[in-house]
């Protein structure tokens, strides 16, 4: 009689690998349990966002869906994906410092995401390498395009308008029609079209296709079609307003027709993008014998896992170690003079104008008249950084997008030589809201510059490194953010005048403020 091999426990390295990877997700969630709550945050009161919610659910259907080849397959922890994780948990550090949300919860999902190889191998992770890349739209993100999406809807429905015969006047994200005036806002974007289309699209394009070609090509055009449906979708929303005397297409209508319109376009487009299926391939289940007979130790899951827990929390160490040395600050105080060299107070500001915000620790104002002309300086001090204390934002904006009196900014990036170097600052145009009765012609030109770590700085991202490595090096957590405006006709003239001449002034006051702490 021959003997008879002892069968394989098929359960056993996955009970004991579950038994470890499942507490140390709960670790990791509660690690930067802050940035989860905030991405979920945002989910819950954001229409923009609200799709993520769905997020979760999916991914751990689609994992499911793989359940069968899962187990046949052996964890192999990968230990050298320990220096991706730490570089990863690196840029969440960098990126919690100056409170870039976007940024810390891509680093959250990546830290998720890597834990699966880490601990499981390459094998279990190309698996289910579509769920765990569907997990990263989840974070809440792409208002960076706002103003690019908002201008190009513009242009589109003025050229359209012109086309058809429909005379029309514009300025910035405003326009006036005969029948009345219409505003290119952030709603009217296309913005939460294009996400939403963009995910759906995505987990269509992975159930119908098996090609990854086709696939890409699908996620492609689900990114094409809803910028050009809701670029449609304002023309024929302003179309019906104006044909029927403003009795459609305003109010609620205005939104429920929008979301109807791009209804019906992404259901023609997943109902083509349907004829080209294919048939699933059929799952490549490997020996699971052979696989698991010669699966790791249980030991070394768990020892990857504890490696994998203590990266994470690295970061959080440094961090809370960082704010001991940093402490409570004492409030900021900031006072402009009365004279700065040749520059005199004015006496009132250069126009009737203030940002749609007023969040810093400390503001300072004031209008001077000098031998360029009158310019108006606007300091804003930032002590104490967080979500809602940020000398950088894309959130604070020079108008609101529902301002009765300015209309949407015009952006552009200006060069200026400041101590022997050059400085890329933000200038942005403002006009006065257009209406039937024509253009109050008067406009405002705004620079933006940061002052960071001793230094004035123009970009937004050159500003968020800055403060990250100034906090890094024990110099404080705050900053501040300086507005030069004029309205003109030689402003940019006036503007640069007062810089060249009273940056040095104003960085001294600020560097003042700064050694107040």
């Amino acid at each position: 009689m021959s003997a008879v091999p002892a069968p394989v426990s098929h359960a056993s390295p996955w009970r004991s690998a579950l038994a470890v990877f499942v507490p140390l997700l709960a670790a990791i969630g509660w690690f930067y349990r802050d940035t989860a709550l905030a991405m979920a945050d945002v989910w819950w009161r954001s229409e923009t966002f609200a799709h993520c919610l769905l997020v979760p659910p999916i991914v751990l259907w689609l994992v499911w869906r793989q359940r069968a080849v899962l187990a046949a397959l052996a964890p192999r922890p990968q230990p050298w994906l320990l220096l991706p994780m730490l570089a990863v948990a690196a840029f969440w550090l960098l990126s919690e410092l100056v409170a870039v949300n976007a940024a810390t919860q891509f680093a959250f999902v990546a830290t998720l995401v890597l834990a699966v190889p880490a601990v499981f191998g390459w094998p279990v992770a190309r698996t289910i390498f579509f769920p765990l890349m569907f997990a990263f739209f989840a974070v809440p993100f792409g208002e960076f395009a706002l103003p690019w999406m908002m201008e190009w809807t513009a242009d589109f429905v003025v050229g359209a308008l012109q086309m058809t015969g429909v005379p029309v006047y514009r300025e910035g994200q405003n326009f006036v029609v005969p029948s009345g005036t219409w505003s290119v806002i952030d709603e009217c974007s296309g913005i939460r079209y294009l996400m939403a289309s963009f995910m759906v699209g995505s987990l269509f394009a992975y159930l119908s296709y098996s090609s990854w070609r086709r696939r890409a090509a699908f996620m492609a055009v689900s990114i094409a079609v809803p910028i050009v449906a809701n670029w449609l979708r304002a023309y024929l929303i302003v179309m019906l307003a104006h044909l029927s005397g403003n009795k459609l297409a305003v109010g609620v209508d205005h939104i429920l027709y929008g979301w109807v319109f791009f209804g019906v376009i992404i259901l023609a487009m997943f109902f083509i993008g349907s004829r080209w299926s294919q048939a699933p391939a059929p799952a490549r289940v490997p020996a699971a014998d052979e696989a698991l007979a010669a699966a790791p130790p249980a030991r070394r899951v768990a020892l990857a896992a504890v490696a994998v827990a203590v990266v994470a929390l690295l970061p959080h160490g440094v961090l809370a170690m960082l704010e001991r040395a940093e402490g409570d600050a004492p409030a900021a105080r900031l006072a402009l003079p009365e004279t700065l060299g040749a520059w005199h107070a004015a006496g009132t500001d250069v126009p009737d104008w203030s940002p749609d915000y007023d969040d810093a620790s400390a503001r300072a104002r004031r209008a001077y008249a000098g031998p360029a002309g009158r310019v108006g300086v606007l300091l804003d001090y930032y002590r104490g950084e967080d979500d809602s204390l940020k000398v950088v934002s894309t959130h604070r904006l020079l108008v609101g997008m529902r301002d009765p009196a300015w209309s949407v900014p015009q952006h552009e990036t200006r060069s200026v030589e400041l101590d022997g170097r050059r400085v890329a600052l933000r200038r942005s145009e403002i006009h006065a809201r257009v209406s039937l009765s024509g253009s109050a012609e008067r406009r405002l030109v705004v620079w933006r510059l940061y002052w960071i770590d001793g230094r004035f700085i123009g970009g937004d991202v050159e500003a968020k490194i800055a403060g990250a490595l100034a906090r890094l090096a024990g110099h404080g957590n705050e900053g501040a953010t300086l507005l030069l405006y004029a309205d003109v006709d030689d402003a940019d003239a006036a503007i640069e005048a007062f810089l060249r001449e009273q940056h040095g002034a104003l960085g001294s006051l600020l560097q003042r403020t700064h050694d107040s702490r």
